[in-house]
């Protein structure tokens, strides 16, 4: 049995530690909200309040007794992060399995693979942080957009108009999120950035069409004036490496 740390269990971390506690692995959950810390332990898993916006330094190290911290928050804290840098440096921590965004890349009406360069921002030099320290084994996964459960892009851009209806969509569901850190921590593949990303790329007008026709509620509407941007993403890596097939790969079919 290995120990799991999970920084966020919010719509992914939660579903997320519920699954790998049923795999056999003893589970650490941290929330910012002192009323989740009961619903957390109802749910099997040992809670922790950790928010790295504030003082850490004498509450996080019994969190922090595990082998494996995955990081599923969406802070863009660098400073903090850097403090639960140094924690980690002090804990048993030795690998750590950074959750980020596909939003690191620019739009450049193109495909985009790992290789490619990333935008100078917040989220880039977190990752840069793990990646660079050379205490830890961190892997990099970078999440297209997120959908399932109570996330339906049916309700989305509900009072605006919806840009780019002839660019791409790029999006994963949750059970697709889970089933790939599972392969991650299973197959022990650690010093990796990995693009997660469905491979079904139906234009924006299609799918928003679709995700509204699903809900039954009034057709979107959208603004071709600015000139057209979007990205592809590719997630062949995470597919040949890992051997994962994705759940849900037809994003008109959900």
């Amino acid at each position: 049995m290995k120990d799991v740390s999970i920084l966020g269990c919010g719509w992914l971390g939660k579903p997320l530690a519920i699954f790998l506690k049923n795999k056999g692995f003893k589970i650490k959950g941290s929330t910012t909200s002192v009323d989740k810390l009961t619903i957390l332990e109802e749910d099997e898993i040992y809670p922790f309040l950790v928010d790295i916006d504030e003082v850490i330094e004498e509450t996080i190290q019994p969190f922090l007794a595990s082998e494996i911290l995955i990081v599923a928050i969406t802070s863009k804290n660098l400073l903090g992060f850097k403090s639960l840098l140094k924690e980690i440096e002090k804990s048993p921590i030795k690998k750590v399995l950074f959750i980020s965004s596909t939003s690191v890349y620019p739009s450049l009406n193109r495909e985009v693979t790992e290789e490619c360069a990333t935008i100078n921002a917040p989220l880039v030099e977190i990752e840069n942080a793990f990646r660079e320290n050379i205490s830890l084994d961190t892997t990099i996964i970078r999440f297209a957009g997120l959908f399932g459960q109570e996330r339906r892009p049916g309700n989305w851009f509900k009072d605006k108009k919806i840009p780019h209806p002839k660019g791409f969509v790029n999006m994963i569901h949750q059970d697709d999120c889970i089933g790939i850190i599972y392969q991650i921590i299973k197959q022990n593949s650690w010093n990796e950035v990995f693009n997660a990303c469905s491979n079904h790329h139906p234009t924006r007008e299609e799918y928003y069409l679709n995700a509204r026709k699903i809900l039954k509620t009034a057709p979107p509407v959208f603004d071709d004036s600015f000139p057209l941007k979007y990205k592809i993403i590719n997630s062949d890596k995470v597919q040949k490496q890992l051997g994962y097939t994705f759940i849900y790969d037809d994003l008109l079919a959900i």
